[in-house]
């Protein structure tokens, strides 16, 4: 569940635009998270890799479960130190477009050209698109480490939504700067952009299982993964899946229609 969401207040006065953070249900709370999780496998091809990060970004105030409007993963293997956020890719139609980019500083720089793309879903003018991230939420499977969080705090999210701590990460043996986003929101007062509230440990018994396995002997893989000797592989399609296979992965994979 939900430890609730807290807002960092601005030192002046600034409006948040759309419908309130408690006007989202938890179940859709959930059914978000899960789709993070199930961005892993959509954009790398690969339901448990190492470091599984996934994030979707959503328009709340488009009404009902809300618009989706990028998916990303981790990509620090590609030798970048600094892409150990997400790298969402436009959803239109359902059909993943694969033009990727990564880390979740970059994942700004995608959804920004996808916002003012002129022939994209949008078509915002740049200024249009600076106030557009007041209405968005970002939803990540695990808590951003604090230079992720701070271009989330930079950027003005509406909301920052995460399942597994950097507490619960710590636990796992993972080797990561220990700041909380929470802590690190304490000292964006002076930003010029609106509060960005946050909710940490939703669904984490669900996005808990992705990190795990890593550094912590005797857990089982998330779903989708079968344990062989001391990794956690795909099951089926898995790494070597092709983009029209990620694109049927709703099809193939049960566990990727979990909550739709």
């Amino acid at each position: 569940m939900a430890t609730g969401l807290v807002t960092a207040k601005p030192s002046r006065t600034s409006s948040i635009h759309g419908a309130s953070a408690g006007d989202i249900p938890i179940e859709t709370r959930h059914y978000w998270m899960r789709r993070a999780n199930a961005a892993l496998f959509e954009v790398t091809g690969n339901p448990c890799p190492r470091q599984a990060f996934g994030t979707v970004i959503v328009n709340h105030t488009a009404g009902g479960l809300g618009e989706l409007v990028c998916i990303g993963a981790n990509d620090i293997e590609s030798g970048n130190p600094t892409l150990h956020g997400n790298s969402p890719l436009l959803v239109k139609n359902k059909n993943v477009a694969h033009h990727q980019e990564s880390g979740e500083t970059t994942a700004i720089k995608n959804c920004s050209a996808i916002l003012t793309d002129p022939h994209g879903p949008y078509k915002l003018s740049g200024h249009e698109a600076l106030r557009a991230w007041a209405d968005l939420t970002l939803y990540t499977n695990a808590e951003p480490c604090p230079m992720c969080a701070a271009a989330i705090r930079w950027s003005g999210f509406k909301e920052l939504v995460f399942g597994t701590t950097i507490q619960s990460l710590r636990a796992y043996n993972w080797k990561i700067m220990t700041l909380p986003a929470r802590d690190l929101f304490k000292y964006t007062t002076e930003l010029p952009a609106a509060t960005t509230a946050i909710a940490g440990g939703v669904l984490a018994n669900e996005t808990d299982p992705y990190f795990k396995w890593q550094y912590t002997r005797g857990t089982g893989c998330p779903p989708g993964c079968k344990r062989t000797g001391s990794k956690c592989q795909a099951s089926a399609l898995g790494g070597t899946a092709k983009p029209e296979q990620r694109q049927a992965a709703g099809v193939h994979w049960a566990w990727l229609r979990r909550g739709a």
